[in-house]
């Protein structure tokens, strides 16, 4: 008995401290994206042994907005074309093979993650923009990818449905991701993969910033802000006119920095992850 009471009680003590710590670390999460509802909805479509419901099919000309992807070979992303006709779509395959057809955007180079082909979507379209462009991910719905999409059951369908374009009109840059976690709380501006040097490197040779450093007369590269935050994970809608007030060669520049540093793929994607505000003419913490 003794022998079960000294085990039993560091089991339960440990048992207790770690329930404590996962909802202290999930509790936002919990609350923002209603997770009993999710866990009930997922349950039940796994036992009808289908997908879940698609939403109701829009019937109509295809307008003046673009959504943006990236993706490898393997992922299946007809979601896009069934259930967003009137988009256009710009779906590039990062990783190519012997097999992949002749009629696939690809990429120049696979790293960087999404930034190679949001970046080469911008440069080979700069003087046949849409007025809306859409970047997002390739992976649709659901919590083990799309955590970060922020609609019920994560799901990028519902978000392009409900993107208020008057807004993206006038604000001309929109994280697609409202919760500041994370990313953007007060302790990640600190953000250990925007050094001095890093945005030094990014901004060289770009343009003067027709932004917030314009009143101040100070180069890009020259301005280094003691903190960076923005809502992750590089899904983010904008405006035409606000990628025309960069030059061509701005974007050249940031996709040629993807292919020379010496980061990974992971890394050199992220570093543009929490950039992609500044680069649109956001503040630095947005």
């Amino acid at each position: 008995m003794r022998w079960t009471l000294r085990f039993a009680i560091p089991a339960a003590v440990l048992l207790i401290t770690l329930c404590t710590v996962l909802y202290i670390k999930f509790d936002q999460v919990w609350d923002q994206y209603n997770a009993p509802a999710y866990a009930w909805a997922s349950l039940k479509n796994s036992f009808r042994g289908s997908k879940l419901d698609s939403p109701p099919a829009i019937v109509g000309k295809v307008e003046d907005k673009v959504v943006i992807m990236a993706k490898v070979e393997s992922e299946d992303t007809q979601w896009v074309a069934d259930n967003l006709p009137d988009w256009q779509h710009a779906v590039y395959t990062v990783d190519i093979s012997a097999n992949t057809s002749n009629d696939t955007l690809m990429t120049p180079q696979n790293k960087g993650h999404e930034s190679m082909a949001y970046l080469t979507y911008i440069i080979d379209h700069y003087n046949s923009l849409p007025s809306t462009m859409v970047f997002v991910h390739p992976h649709r719905r659901g919590f083990s990818e799309a955590w970060h999409t922020d609609t019920p059951l994560h799901d990028n369908v519902d978000a392009l449905r409900s993107l208020h374009i008057p807004f993206v009109q006038q604000n001309g840059y929109t994280n697609l991701r409202c919760n500041w976690n994370p990313g953007c709380e007060i302790p990640h501006r600190k953000n250990r993969h925007i050094t001095p040097e890093i945005w030094r490197e990014v901004f060289a040779g770009t343009s003067r910033s027709v932004f917030s450093l314009k009143e101040k007369g100070v180069r890009e590269e020259d301005y280094v802000p003691g903190e960076v935050g923005a809502a992750c994970c590089a899904q983010f809608a904008v405006s035409k006119e606000r990628v025309l007030q960069r030059p061509l060669s701005d974007y050249e520049a940031f996709r040629n920095w993807v292919v020379d540093t010496k980061l990974s793929d992971a890394r050199s994607g992220r570093v543009l992850e929490f950039l992609w505000h500044v680069i649109f003419g956001m503040d630095a913490v947005q």
